[in-house]
């Protein structure tokens, strides 16, 4: 079974900066950006410099 962590993810849309959190199996670039396109639907196309960490 699979733990999954709740985890902040940090990134500029459009260039701004913004953040939000998603609970992820890792702290993957990829799980990071599938989460952020759920969120954002077609602006993840925009999305840029993601850094994951785990939320405290």
């Amino acid at each position: 079974m699979t733990q999954h962590i709740k985890y902040v993810i940090k990134y500029k849309l459009d260039g701004q900066r913004r953040w939000d959190f998603a609970t992820l199996a890792d702290a993957s670039h990829e799980q990071a950006l599938e989460a952020l396109r759920k969120i954002h639907g077609d602006d993840a196309e925009k999305i840029s410099d993601i850094q994951v960490s785990k939320a405290l």
